[in-house]
């Protein structure tokens, strides 16, 4: 061929045979020299092929897929600073709607559907920052109170389940307030409001109380909890709110069970956080907090900056991030209604229901939870069968499940567990598959077949 019809030459390398392909990549350093946009998109992209499937990671909470309008309009908002509000504010109309959207969802007092200003929250990076700042609030909220009592503030205390998310323990560790944990027992997983009855002081800021816990996907009793400090408050003790850590459960128990009282109908809880890419079915990180009315947000806690272009409130631990998400999770609001979401959330307790059935019948096996509250099944083994739950996790592993398998909280270490969580995306048919893989697990185990791993320091 002569050199006028010569192709280029970047057409005709091999795609796994240049340079990229024989000659190793600094991983630690940046190379001395560029590399082709497509080169390196390749090279990356074939070394996340060695992650696990993300839709059959059944041990996370977070949403691993959306439409693909959704992901076309989060691919389109990658660049948007979503602090810098007079810059983007459509953007930041889409936040305030969709904060709205959620304090209307709990039954935020004195809403206005006209009024923007009228829902008092903010939208954050996952459940973990919303939880910093209603912690914050509470704590802020009791310092006010106790100093126009003429009283000490140098010791506030937070209860909770030692079944929260470890963010509650980072919280209390980064703000200085002692976490008051309440145990767990075999066979109760979730706190009463006897042990909160029992915790509460006057130096106590709040009583969380989770909605879809981490460890089963129970819902703790809110109302009852909130029941027994209005009368410890009328006794003549503390007058104590209670924040509900609805991370798991808040974009879930409205439209399965909308008839429970746990939200903001509930007189003493004062404040909520969710996480939007869990149940809200948007790709991490987007999360909410709200407060019930602007009172229980102390202004000292808001911050004005105008160097963005315009005067603007914030209250939040992160400055600059992407409007991305927000706008996703915007997407999904008006793209599902409440409509869409019953449908979806029905759908996953469905499965979840024919799962946990098909679960139940194997031997030696019990199921905590059944995902009728949240799709969510945890289960154990029983007796002795010669093999443990890590057993079987290992070996759903290597069928590509990713199932995991943990010890309970405190006091009830010696349970372990298998917990799946259902999400959009796994379908009926991959969840039948899921079954068929359990019981062929169990079975070749039962036989001393496949055993690869046990947990250490574990004792069935």
């Amino acid at each position: 061929m002569s050199d006028e019809f010569a192709a280029p030459a970047e057409t005709l390398a091999p795609a796994y045979t240049g340079r990229l392909g024989t000659d190793p990549i600094p991983a630690l350093r940046m190379p001395k020299s560029e590399t082709e946009p497509e080169a390196a998109y390749r090279f990356i992209h074939d070394e996340l092929m060695l992650d696990g499937s993300s839709r059959l990671n059944l041990a996370t909470f977070v949403t691993t897929w959306m439409d693909p309008q959704a992901d076309r309009l989060m691919a389109e908002t990658f660049d948007k600073n979503m602090i810098d509000k007079d810059e983007y504010p459509a953007t930041a109309e889409i936040e305030t709607r969709c904060v709205n959207i959620v304090a209307a969802l709990f039954h935020a007092e004195g809403l206005s559907p006209t009024d923007p200003a009228s829902a008092t929250g903010v939208s954050t990076v996952g459940s973990s920052e919303a939880v910093m700042l209603a912690g914050l609030a509470l704590k802020w909220r009791w310092r006010q109170k106790r100093e126009a009592a003429g009283k000490d503030t140098n010791t506030p205390n937070l209860i909770m389940g030692s079944n929260v998310q470890v963010v509650w323990e980072k919280f209390c560790r980064y703000f200085d307030v002692e976490p008051k944990y309440l145990p767990m027992e075999n066979g109760r997983y979730v706190i009463t409001p006897e042990q909160v009855r029992e915790a509460v002081d006057e130096n106590t800021i709040g009583v969380v109380a989770i909605l879809g816990t981490t460890f089963t996907g129970e819902l703790e009793p809110v109302a009852e909890i909130a029941e027994m400090l209005d009368r410890v408050a009328a006794d003549g003790g503390p007058d104590v709110p209670v924040h509900v850590d609805a991370a798991s459960g808040g974009f879930v128990v409205p439209f399965l069970h909308p008839e429970l009282e746990w939200d903001f109908r509930v007189s003493r809880v004062a404040s909520i956080n969710v996480s939007g890419h869990k149940y809200g079915m948007t790709y991490p990180g987007i999360g909410f907090v709200v407060w019930r009315s602007k009172e229980y947000l102390p202004e000292d806690l808001v911050f004005r900056v105008n160097y963005l272009g315009g005067d603007m409130p914030t209250f939040t631990l992160n400055f600059s991030r992407s409007g991305n998400q927000v706008v996703g999770q915007y997407y999904n609001f008006i793209r599902l209604g409440v409509a869409g979401y019953t449908q979806v959330m029905e759908s996953l307790r469905d499965t979840a229901l024919m799962l946990s059935e098909r679960i139940s019948r194997i031997d030696n096996m019990e199921m905590i939870t059944d995902g009728s509250a949240l799709p969510v099944l945890a289960f154990r083994l029983t007796g002795d069968p010669g093999f443990t739950v890590f057993d079987i996790s290992h070996e759903l592993r290597a069928r590509g499940f990713l199932v995991p398998a943990y010890t309970m909280p405190a006091n009830a270490e010696d349970v372990a567990v298998l917990r799946v969580v259902l999400r959009e995306g796994f379908s009926r048919d991959l969840a039948y598959r899921l079954s068929e893989s359990i019981e062929d697990v169990v079975d070749r185990l039962s036989q001393g077949l496949g055993v690869g791993h046990t947990a250490r320091g574990f004792a069935h």
